[in-house]
């Protein structure tokens, strides 16, 4: 069932490149074009409402850089900014009144929410074909049924798939190793390969003898939140490497006295990869892209009439 809009005819040699990176900051440049391009040459506006909660700087720059984007991309940003103490009832009334403007497409609850906060009651709230974010039960449940389509898939796992995808990395009949099974990206992560009929080993705190599991793997998906977690010699000679993880870690000779890392050990890893993702400037770009591509789509299901 994925069919990603953008990825026709667009696949890149990674024989023709001079590095063996999976260069997410380059290819998603590349879909930003391609998308604004699409939405000037039909005439249209997709609405995305971003609903901030608090002050969190994280939060805050995740939002102004996705608003940042869509405004370049040609997309209309509602920003809904919420007080930290606001209570539950305020907020799923909040996303209530946004599932009921016409005028919106997709709505996006950035996360984490305050702690006083049901966040999974929230999310549930959105309606399915404006949840844009892609967290939603039915379309996850979609995602989980074979010869089903969610409407929209979660946007980092999404990412990853179109970045393999571009780089004509061969999925079918692989041996792909996830590491980490959390909702947003190990679980759909693996969904996604499954469909494009990779073998898929899910792996997780509990697994045993991890590090040979890991080396079985044509294809490894680190989404796990640990910095370097997974060693260079884990893996196999010419496996693909996506490292979905950021992490910071002390480095006092950095500007910033830190640095951010993946949950991969690069640089070893980089040694035995054909392909990997930097970090930052492999999954992160893609994200917030497929997050774009995802509100393009809402407009267009949502206006078939129009657009047909």
């Amino acid at each position: 069932f994925f069919d990603p809009f953008l990825s026709q005819n667009t696949t890149m040699s990674a024989t023709a490149k001079p590095t063996n990176l999976l260069d997410g900051k380059k290819t998603s440049l590349s879909i930003q074009s391609e998308l604004k391009q699409k939405i000037a040459d039909e005439n249209i506006q997709p609405c995305l409402a971003t609903v901030l909660v608090g002050e969190r700087k994280d939060s805050q720059t995740y939002v102004r850089m996705k608003r940042k984007l869509a405004k370049e991309l040609g997309i209309l940003s509602r920003d809904v900014n919420l007080p930290d103490d606001v209570d539950q009832e305020s907020l799923l009334k909040t996303v209530d009144e946004l599932n009921a403007d016409k005028e919106v497409n997709g709505i996006l609850v950035q996360l984490p929410l305050p702690k006083h906060i049901n966040e999974e009651l929230i999310l549930q709230r959105i309606n399915p074909l404006k949840d844009v974010d892609g967290f939603h039960d039915v379309n996850i449940g979609r995602l989980a049924m074979k010869g089903r389509k969610p409407q929209y898939v979660p946007c980092t796992p999404r990412g990853c798939l179109e970045l393999l995808l571009r780089y004509g990395v061969e999925i079918e009949g692989k041996n792909a190793v996830i590491i980490g099974r959390s909702n947003i990206v190990g679980i759909p992560m693996s969904l996604l390969l499954l469909e494009q009929n990779a073998t898929v080993t899910i792996c997780h705190s509990r697994t045993k003898n991890l590090a040979n599991v890991v080396r079985q793997a044509d294809i490894v998906v680190a989404a796990i939140g640990r910095a370097e977690f997974v060693k260079g010699d884990w893996i196999k000679e010419g496996a693909v490497v996506v490292d979905v993880g950021i992490n910071s870690v002390d480095d006092p000779t950095a500007k910033r006295g830190y640095r951010l890392v993946g949950d991969v050990e690069f640089k070893e890893a980089q040694k035995h990869a054909s392909l990997i993702t930097p970090v930052p400037g492999g999954v992160g770009p893609m994200t917030v892209c497929q997050l774009m591509c995802n509100t393009y789509e809402a407009y267009k299901a949502q206006n078939v009439d129009q657009s047909s």
